[in-house]
């Protein structure tokens, strides 16, 4: 075995590494996404559930200059 077969061996290794970490990283990244969704409709179930029990669900608030006051 010369010089040149064990750099090429060295070089084999480190792309193995980096591709290994990029699959990890883009698997932990699928995964955080898939979180913050659940998180995200959880959130607007809890407010939804919020304004129900207020009584104010349904209630659109319009902005103060909107074009049928002004009309």
């Amino acid at each position: 075995m010369n010089v040149d077969d064990v750099i090429a061996e060295r070089i084999a290794a480190a792309r193995r590494r980096i591709e290994a970490a990029k699959k990890r990283r883009a698997a932990l990244n699928a995964s955080r996404q898939r979180g913050l969704a659940i998180r995200h409709a959880a959130k607007l179930r809890n407010q939804a559930g919020a304004r129900a029990a207020n009584g104010t669900a349904g209630v659109t608030p319009t902005p103060a200059n909107s074009t049928e006051e002004n009309q």
